[in-house]
């Protein structure tokens, strides 16, 4: 028989530049499998400032790359018990979020942007929470199957959406690009697609070109 226990779990994240009241915009990033948060964030340099704040959390479970020994990575969550995986990096990330917006001003621009495996993740955050945002940005990944159309529908509906990927991305076949059409009529959004040339990977210039483009609103998300 399963049965199941709840209990206070400690994790980290890392953080590119210093909270306070002159950050007047959030990236909140979300790596990509096998990847470490530490490393991630590294990609973030040319576009961090004092008027922009990078927070990278770090998936929850961690591994050996190859074997038993040698690098390590972290993963988001895997097919067993994704169910219960997924509630566990919602509430872990929603934690995080709040942690870092508590020290900065209400007025504040937020990206939620994932890569990879991390796109999966940051679009739940994004349509499976509550938390506050104005643009969400997905890199060499597309929107999960399971969301929830209604709520997706909701949630995203004024929101700036952007699609980025690489034109050589091994990953991104044509039976995963019309996968993500599907699913993005099905919640009913029609995201920006920004192509470069380049395989499954962050590309500096236009990750600069991105941090450039205006948000579409300036409202206070989180009065």
């Amino acid at each position: 028989m399963e049965k199941r226990i709840s209990f206070e779990f400690n994790a980290r994240y890392e953080i590119l530049g210093t909270p306070s009241e002159d950050v007047e915009e959030l990236w909140f990033v979300c790596h990509g499998h096998g990847q470490l948060a530490k490393y991630f964030i590294r990609k973030f340099d040319s576009i961090a400032s004092p008027k922009r704040l990078i927070v990278a959390p770090e998936g929850l479970f961690r591994y050996y790359l190859q074997g038993f020994a040698g690098r390590v990575g972290a993963t988001w969550m895997t097919k067993e018990d994704r169910v219960s995986d997924i509630g566990n990096y919602i509430t872990y990330l929603s934690a995080v979020y709040n942690e870092v917006t508590s020290q900065l001003k209400k007025d504040l621009k937020i990206t939620f942007f994932g890569f990879s495996q991390g796109a999966a993740t940051i679009s739940r955050l994004a349509t499976m929470s509550d938390l506050s945002f104005d643009r969400l940005v997905l890199w060499a990944g597309i929107f999960p199957p399971d969301l929830p159309p209604l709520q997706s529908t909701d949630r995203l509906k004024d929101k700036q959406c952007f699609l980025v990927y690489g034109l050589q991305d091994e990953f991104l076949t044509e039976a995963r690009i019309k996968e993500q059409e599907s699913i993005a009529e099905q919640i009913q959004i029609t995201p920006e697609s920004i192509s470069f040339e380049g395989k499954h990977e962050l590309s500096s210039e236009v990750l600069e070109s991105l941090a450039e483009i205006p948000y579409r609103h300036q409202l206070d998300f989180r009065a």
